[in-house]
């Protein structure tokens, strides 16, 4: 018993950071992607 209650906090931990920074990272995603399309509009409208 005590060894799986092991092997969970070995892989629950990583798994649990991963989701956490993908999530966190695709947030910020978003905002760079629309910011590069505000970006590429004001430059169209400048040519």
């Amino acid at each position: 018993m005590e060894e799986i209650f092991s092997h969970i906090a070995n892989l629950g931990f990583p798994i649990v950071v991963s989701i956490f920074l993908l999530v966190r990272i695709e947030a910020k995603l978003s905002e760079i992607t629309s910011s590069i399309n505000e970006l590429t509009k004001a430059i169209s409208s400048k040519l």
